[in-house]
C-alpha cells in the first residue's frame, strides 16, 4: 500500500458510505497499521478509512488504552445525551460542539476475523460515532445548524 495521507473536507471520498470489508486479511492489517502511524504523527486519537482516501469500513483508535481496529463496527445501542467540542483530521482549524450518544455498544470484527463488542461511555463512545460517522460519509460539520455549517465551511476554504 502507498504512503497514506489525510484527506480532507471537501474530498468526496469523505462524503461516502464506504463498503464493507469482505475478508479481514493481510492488506487490511497493513492498512490499519499505515493509519495507526499517521494517526499517532497527526495526533489524533481516532481516524477512519475514508479519511486516508480508502472507502471501506474500517476505523481505529486509541483513546489511552491501546490501539483499537476495528472492521465493518456498527452501533447497536444507544444510550444518553451528551454535547462536547469535537475536532476532526479531515476538518483542520474547526471545532465545534456535536450532540452525541453517552453510551454506545458497538459490534465489528478485529483483525483476526472475530467478532468483538465494545461497550463505550464518555470520550471512547465519542470516538467510536465520530469514527463511524465517516464511514456512513457524515462529517461534523453535517451535525450543525445551516449558519455554524456556512461559517465552519469558510473557514475550512480560508474566505
Amino acid at each position: 500500500m502507498s504512503k497514506l495521507s489525510i484527506v480532507t473536507y471537501p474530498n468526496s471520498v469523505l462524503l461516502k458510505k464506504s463498503t464493507p470489508v469482505d475478508k479481514v486479511d493481510a492488506q487490511v492489517a497493513k492498512l490499519v497499521q499505515d493509519m495507526f502511524k499517521l494517526m499517532v504523527s497527526a495526533q489524533g486519537i481516532g481516524l477512519a478509512a475514508p479519511q486516508v482516501g480508502v472507502p471501506r469500513r474500517v476505523i481505529i483508535f486509541d483513546v489511552g488504552d491501546g490501539l483499537m481496529p476495528l472492521v465493518n463496527p456498527v452501533i447497536v445501542e444507544r444510550h444518553g445525551r451528551t454535547r462536547m467540542e469535537e475536532g476532526c483530521l479531515s476538518c483542520p482549524g474547526i471545532a465545534v460542539d456535536v450532540n452525541r450518544s453517552e453510551k454506545v455498544l458497538v459490534r465489528g470484527l478485529n483483525l483476526d476475523g472475530k467478532e468483538v463488542t465494545i461497550e463505550a461511555e464518555g470520550l471512547k463512545a465519542r470516538v467510536l460515532q465520530h469514527e463511524i460517522d465517516h464511514l456512513d460519509g457524515v462529517l461534523i460539520l453535517d451535525k450543525l445548524t445551516w449558519m455554524e455549517k456556512l461559517m465552519a465551511k469558510r473557514k475550512l476554504r480560508g474566505q
